[in-house]
């Protein structure tokens, strides 16, 4: 029997689902998701204020991405409540994970239920399971709490995001999971992004013994840089900027790079541009790319006018790096 090789991702957010669905058809892997759990927007935050629980929102994502029966999982999971109060505007998956978590006794047990379900081909695991409050600060000096506010700047004016880090709710600090910490420890390849750097990807690295693990590996670590910029979070950032901030937050240089080297048209870049939102350039003239490998193709997807990596090319190029 082929040994399967273990990859784990980093991340959250549609950049993950489009990770995860691609990855998912691949053949050899074992997949281990580790999800950010500071989601605070809509039916995830009145859950999360009427009853306590974790945020599920991107750990359904991941249900969704690695279930073999998508279309399916899809419908019954976003199924949305509309004729009692109380569940009203509530989607069928977050209320189905809250109910499992309360009847197992803990939100990964909820998660390993709902996935035995679902048939999902790989684990999900949450990256810490003490509730914490994202916050941002900014280079004024300016503060902004929760993930919701962080991803949706008020105006059209707003400094850049210095740095994040977490403030917990109920305890000192934020404990990893323990079992990230094995799954980084036992991985052939750690793959982070794409994703949203401040409010998806950095605040899993931010949790306790993270970046500590992710020196001590003897993993490859390969970073997706995104292909568009997001106002109030990386505004004006080049392929460089998104690079240098991740390693900087790890410590620890990375081993590869993949980014799309494939430009949207010019209408779809005039509708991002509404969004003060444009195109990543990766300029490997820079000595800044020096020693490091960098992979691109064009992995571009821009259906329905919505820029997002395609998720079997993405995963073709990874194949031909984890060879």
């Amino acid at each position: 029997m082929a040994v399967r090789r273990k990859l784990v991702t980093i991340g959250g957010g549609s950049g993950q689902f489009a990770l995860l669905s691609g990855l998912r058809e691949l053949a050899g892997v074992a997949i281990t998701a580790v999800v950010c759990m500071v989601d605070s927007g809509g039916s995830t935050r009145r859950l999360r204020d009427e009853l306590g629980i974790l945020p599920p929102g991107d750990i359904l994502k991941c249900v969704l991405a690695l279930s073999p029966h998508p279309d399916m999982v899809r419908n019954l999971l976003l199924k949305r409540f509309v004729k009692d109060r109380r569940l009203s505007g509530h989607n069928a998956g977050n209320m189905l994970l809250t109910m499992l978590s309360r009847y197992t006794g803990s939100f990964p047990a909820g998660i390993n239920a709902l996935a035995e379900i679902l048939e999902v081909g790989g684990t999900i695991l949450p990256v810490t399971i003490d509730r914490a409050t994202l916050v941002a600060e900014l280079t004024d000096g300016a503060r902004i709490y929760g993930e919701a506010a962080i991803d949706m700047p008020r105006g059209t004016q707003r400094e850049q995001i210095r740095d994040v880090y977490l403030v917990p709710h109920h305890s000192d600090g934020i404990s990893v999971y323990p079992p990230v910490l094995e799954a980084i420890d036992q991985a052939d390849y750690i793959i982070i992004g794409p994703g949203d750097l401040f409010t998806s990807i950095l605040p899993n690295l931010i949790v306790s013994d993270v970046k500590e693990a992710l020196q001590a590996t003897q993993a490859k670590i390969i970073f997706i840089v995104n292909i568009m910029t997001k106002f109030g979070e990386t505004h004006q950032f080049a392929g460089r900027d998104f690079v240098a901030k991740l390693e900087e937050t790890i410590g620890k240089q990375l081993d590869y790079i993949v980014h799309n080297s494939k430009k949207p048209a010019e209408k779809v870049l005039r509708l991002y541009a509404k969004q003060k939102a444009r195109y990543v350039e990766v300029d490997r003239r820079l000595p800044f790319w020096q020693n490091r490998t960098i992979h691109a193709a064009n992995i571009l997807d821009t259906t329905g006018g919505i820029v997002r990596h395609d998720s079997t090319k993405l995963a073709a190029l990874l194949q031909k790096i984890m060879i």
